[in-house]
């Protein structure tokens, strides 16, 4: 029963992720055919990507896998009474910090843009609309924290629609603020600003019928000596580097690509949204899921469901992410055409952003095995070993940056791809890194009956390329955006059909999905 509710819960989350992510790429096609790439359209990414990032390092990230294996333990071992004091204590803190952050940010905001893109420095306009919209959207990182809060304890419940539904509200204000309030601005620019705090507030709001259902909507209080809150912020502070590394990679990318040449931060944004797509689907879909369930098993002492767990989840990531990295990587050229060739988007910046994605989509499963394998850890309350390797990940994304860079540099190719395919390289890093201490304290391993899946995977995914391989000359670039879609949808149903066809053919079967 408790598998039968594990795949269920996976599939309400991954359902309401991909709403979720089809209204997200609808978005990015109507920012970036509104406002184009470069100019206010990087000076709102920049704004927008400095509170999304502390999201997910903070709440989405280390906060989420710090709280839910304490409020996992209260809900063992102790009274409802115990787990409302455990929130309403935490509430408080959490609260009190980012309040405190908030208003920080908002004064200083000229600061934080010259820290997180310096090359604006000597764009004044730019500089200014940025540090203007950085004041509008950081209230979101408040709005959106305590929304991870509340989405972590009914996670734990087994509550998951309306968490995953959540992103949903975001998509819908920022098309509304670009089609219908952006023309009323000044600066136009300026209406994502107001969406993005709006949408905050809206699915923070979203979450607390529930919360109350389940008893748990209490006054949030301050208590910084509760035994439960200082665990939590001992096990959070470190997991800001062990969970979030992707974030802080892709942050520095961000940096990087402010020196360079004007349209680079929308090139990688719209790469990176791209990339999203299957990991947003899948990886985080089942990052969340089996976070609670690991959390249980180690609470319970249970190492065989933890290890069965680990495994049902690795199936399903490896799936997913070695098809999709390859696909990804052959239509990089006709998605950035088919999806945001229109308006103020020109055929330079869907080429430029096709050398991202195709830099970025071979990192797409080392960035999927992450959101499994980090999970094994922070159930154990080990924050150590992912802190470790999460370091190491950050200074090879450096090294990798300077040695890609220099070669695109050499090359004469653009630049920006170069930091896209460190974070590729990034990626596997930490994902090599976390699988080998797993391997060696013989938390998780590939078993034996991974060298038949392995070899699966590996022909159907060599059958969908040479398919796509074949449709990739008769792409209708000339046409006009609604053929180019219905085109690029034949291709992505036939390679998917193929890689199924070839998978059911090699002795793969569904119930080899299931766990255990």
């Amino acid at each position: 029963m408790a598998k039968s509710r594990l795949f269920r819960s996976t599939m309400v989350v991954s359902s309401m992720t991909m709403l979720s992510r089809i209204l997200g790429l609808v978005r990015d096609i109507v920012l970036l055919g509104v406002f184009g790439a470069g100019g206010l359209m990087d000076a709102f990414l920049v704004a927008f990507k400095i509170p999304n990032f502390l999201r997910r390092l903070f709440a989405e990230g280390a906060f989420s896998q710090a709280f839910v294996p304490i409020l996992s333990e209260y809900k063992e071992k102790y009274s409802l009474r115990e787990v409302q004091i455990l929130v309403s204590r935490t509430s408080g803190a959490l609260l009190l910090i980012l309040s405190m952050l908030t208003v920080v940010v908002i004064l200083m905001a000229p600061w934080v843009v010259t820290l997180f893109a310096p090359g604006f420095a000597d764009q004044p306009n730019k500089f200014a609309i940025t540090a203007e919209l950085l004041r509008l959207t950081f209230p979101y990182l408040l709005f959106i924290s305590m929304t991870a809060f509340a989405s972590g304890i009914l996670q734990s419940y087994g509550r998951f629609a309306a968490p995953a539904f959540a992103p949903v509200l975001l998509n819908l204000s920022m098309i509304g603020g670009a089609l219908v309030f952006a023309p009323m601005f000044e600066t136009p620019i300026m209406a994502l600003g107001y969406a993005v705090a709006i949408a905050g507030l809206l699915q923070l709001l979203l979450q607390l019928p529930q919360l109350s259902q389940q008893k748990l909507l209490v006054m949030p209080k301050i208590d910084f000596q509760h035994e439960g809150v200082r665990r939590i912020l001992k096990l959070m502070l470190p997991a800001i580097f062990g969970v979030s590394v992707t974030q802080i990679n892709l942050l520095l990318n961000t940096i990087f690509a402010s020196l360079m040449i004007g349209g680079s931060v929308s090139w990688l944004y719209a790469a990176e949204r791209m990339s999203e797509l299957p990991l947003g689907l899948i990886g985080v879909a089942i990052g969340t899921v089996i976070l609670p369930s690991l959390s249980k098993s180690e609470a319970q002492k249970d190492d065989v469901s933890f290890k069965k767990t680990l495994d049902w989840a690795a199936r399903l990531i490896i799936l997913v992410g070695v098809p999709a990295s390859a696909a990804l990587f052959i239509l990089s050229d006709v998605l950035m055409q088919a999806l945001f060739l229109r308006g103020e988007f020109t055929l330079r910046d869907a080429q430029m952003s096709s050398l991202a994605l195709k830099s970025m989509a071979g990192g797409i499963l080392g960035f999927m095995l992450i959101k499994v394998f980090a999970p094994a850890f922070f159930a154990r309350q080990d924050i150590r070993t992912p802190v470790k390797i999460g370091i190491i990940s950050v200074f090879a994304n450096m090294i990798f940056s300077v040695i890609f860079i220099g070669i695109f540099y050499f090359l004469e190719i653009p630049l920006h791809g170069g930091l896209a395919l460190a974070t590729t390289g990034a990626s596997f890093v930490n994902a090599g890194l976390l699988y080998y201490f797993l391997h060696k304290r013989d938390i998780f391993r590939f078993g034996s009956h991974w060298k038949k899946l392995f070899a699966q995977f590996a022909i159907s995914t060599s059958a969908m390329v040479a398919v796509l391989y074949i449709m990739l000359p008769y792409f209708p670039t000339d046409k006009a955006q609604w053929q180019r879609l219905i085109a690029l949808l034949i291709m992505c149903t036939v390679g998917a059909l193929v890689y199924g066809g070839v998978l059911l053919a090699t002795g793969f079967r569904p119930r080899h999905l299931k766990h255990g």
